[in-house]
C-alpha cells in the first residue's frame, strides 16, 4: 500500500540498482507510485523485463528506463549512467540495492570468495555511486540511499564475509555523508534484518544445513529471535527507502535506519 503523495518525487529521476531482487523490486514500485522518473537495472534480463512491464501499468512509459548491467564492470557502470541520463536527465536519487549474501564459517573462507563478496556489496557500489555523485555535486543536490543490513551493525556467527562487506557500506555511508552534505546531497543507509526475500530464505537454508536442522526449524528460530516474531516485508523496507528520498527527510544525514522488529536497539 502506498503511503506517500503521488507527487512526492515528481520529476525526480531515481536510479534503483538490484531492481530484480525483492527489496529493489518493491522500491522501484514505491517510487514509481510517487511520480518519479525511474531507471531500473539488474543482471537478470528476464526479471528486469517483468518488472518493467509491471511498472508500465503504474507510470508513463516515457518516464521509465530499464537496462541490464553488470555493476562490477567499469564500462557497464559508465554506460548505465550515460544512457540513463540521456534518456531521463540528471539522476537526483540513487538507491544502491544491488548485493549478494554469503554465509560461511571463518575456516571455510578463501580470498576469492572474500574479494567477490566485497566487490559486489561494497567496491562496485562505491564506484557506481562516485559516477552519480560527481554529477550531483555539479547540481548541488541529490539523495543517496545505500541498502546495508543489521549485519553491518553487529556480527553474527557464520556471517563473517557478508558482515564485513556491510560494515564497509555503513562506514562509507557515514563518512561520505559528512562530505556530501556540504554540497546539498544527503547520504543514508537502511539496515534491515531478515526480510522475506529469496536472499533471506537462502541464508536461512544455509543456516539450517550448517546446524543439521530443517528449514522450518531454522525459520522458526529466526522468527523467535525477533520481538515482533516475524520477518520484515520487502514493502516495509521499500517505504523506508522511499521516505529517505523525499523532501520530508531534509535533516536525516548519515543515518543507518534499522528495520529489525525490535531485535537491535542501539
Amino acid at each position: 500500500m502506498g503511503i506517500f503523495d503521488k507527487q512526492a518525487l515528481a520529476e525526480k529521476h531515481i536510479l534503483v540498482t538490484g531492481a530484480t531482487g525483492g527489496i529493489g523490486w518493491e522500491t522501484a514500485k514505491a517510487v514509481a507510485q510517487m511520480g518519479a522518473k525511474l531507471t531500473i537495472t539488474g543482471r537478470d534480463a528476464e526479471k528486469l523485463k517483468q518488472l518493467e512491464n509491471e511498472l508500465k501499468t503504474m507510470m508513463d512509459d516515457s518516464q521509465l528506463h530499464a537496462q541490464t548491467a553488470d555493476l562490477t564492470d567499469p564500462h557497464s557502470r559508465e554506460n548505465l549512467i550515460r544512457t540513463a541520463e540521456t534518456q531521463l536527465g540528471f539522476i537526483g536519487g540513487l538507491v544502491n540495492s544491488a548485493g549478494a549474501a554469503g554465509g560461511k564459517q571463518v575456516e571455510e573462507l578463501d580470498q576469492e570468495f572474500l574479494e567477490h563478496l566485497m566487490n559486489i556489496n561494497y567496491t562496485s557500489t562505491f564506484m557506481l555511486t562516485q559516477l552519480v555523485y560527481r554529477r550531483m555535486m555539479e547540481e548541488g543536490r541529490g539523495d543517496i540511499v545505500n541498502l546495508a543490513s543489521l549485519s553491518g551493525l553487529r556480527g553474527t556467527a557464520g556471517n563473517t564475509a557478508y558482515a564485513a562487506s556491510k560494515f564497509a557500506v555503513v562506514g562509507w555511508t557515514q563518512s561520505m555523508a559528512l562530505e556530501a552534505i556540504e554540497h546539498g546531497i544527503r547520504v543514508n543507509a537502511v539496515c534491515p534484518g531478515y526480510v522475506d526475500t529469496e536472499m533471506a530464505r537462502s541464508s536461512i537454508q544455509r543456516k539450517a544445513e550448517r546446524k543439521g536442522i530443517s528449514i522450518e526449524q531454522a525459520m522458526e528460530e529466526a522468527q523467535s529471535g525477533i520481538p515482533s516474531n516475524r520477518l520484515s516485508t520487502p514493502q516495509e523496507v521499500a517505504q523506508t527507502i522511499a521516505f529517505l528520498l523525499t523532501d520530508a527527510a531534509p535533516n536525516i544525514v548519515g543515518e543507518s535506519v534499522k528495520i529489525s522488529g525490535g531485535s537491535v536497539m542501539r
